[in-house]
């Protein structure tokens, strides 16, 4: 049998070294930002400005924390705390990881600045692609535990799943950008509800970034 790269443990040995936690932090801190969002927006959806705002500040902080943690893993990276292909492929990963953070803020970013009442069909619309963001990074989560348990089946399946939730969202972007249209809103909320279409969909596009380099490392240790 092969043996399997370090890099495949990761999860794994969290406990051995320092970076190791840190990535397992970053890999919870990425998951808390969609969910966060995912509270945002059902926040809007229901009128609440309070929820809404409380739950677009916790994507910033959440992110805030996704970037800082890492930095010091590329800062640690850099010094060699590991095999040189084990930590080209962390610092990649690590690297995507971080992007899904970034543009789930830039999501809630938008939706703060929407202040007015959108239409149902629009808003049921965002939330349906909300729904396929926190699908799709919950199968990427459920993919990076089995890869760290060795489980390669189950990991390449997660991965297939993420992949089937991005086709999805490109299609929920169509709908999505069409009722946009269709509405009349003003200047300034049809601007920035086109936007969000794009940041939701470019989330999943994050999301299967991720899921590739998983299948790709799943592939590889077979």
């Amino acid at each position: 049998m092969k043996e399997m790269r370090n890099i495949l443990g990761w999860l794994g040995m969290a406990g051995e070294l320092a970076i190791l936690k840190d990535a397992q932090r970053h890999v919870d801190e990425t998951y808390k930002t969609v969910n966060f969002f995912s509270e945002a927006v059902n926040a809007y959806i229901k009128g609440d400005t309070e929820a809404k705002n409380k739950a677009i500040d916790n994507v910033r902080i959440s992110e805030q924390v996704a970037d800082t943690l890492r930095s010091k893993m590329v800062g640690e990276l850099s010094e060699g705390l590991l095999l040189p292909p084990d930590r080209e492929d962390l610092m990649h990963f690590v690297k995507t990881l971080d992007k899904i953070a970034d543009w789930t803020n830039g999501a809630a970013r938008l939706l703060g600045f929407i202040e007015q009442k959108l239409p149902d069909d629009v808003l049921k619309n965002i939330s349906l692609a909300t729904d396929i963001i926190v699908n799709s990074v919950t199968k990427l989560k459920d993919g990076i535990q089995a890869i760290s348990k060795n489980d390669l089946k189950k990991a390449l399946f997660d991965c297939e799943e993420v992949g089937k939730f991005e086709h999805d969202a490109d299609d929920q972007k169509r709908v999505l950008i069409g009722t946009i249209i269709h509405a009349k809103l003003e200047p300034t909320s049809l601007l920035l509800s086109y936007q969000l279409a794009e940041y939701l969909e470019g989330v999943t596009d994050k999301i299967e970034d991720a899921a590739d380099f998983i299948k790709t490392l799943a592939i590889k240790s077979k």
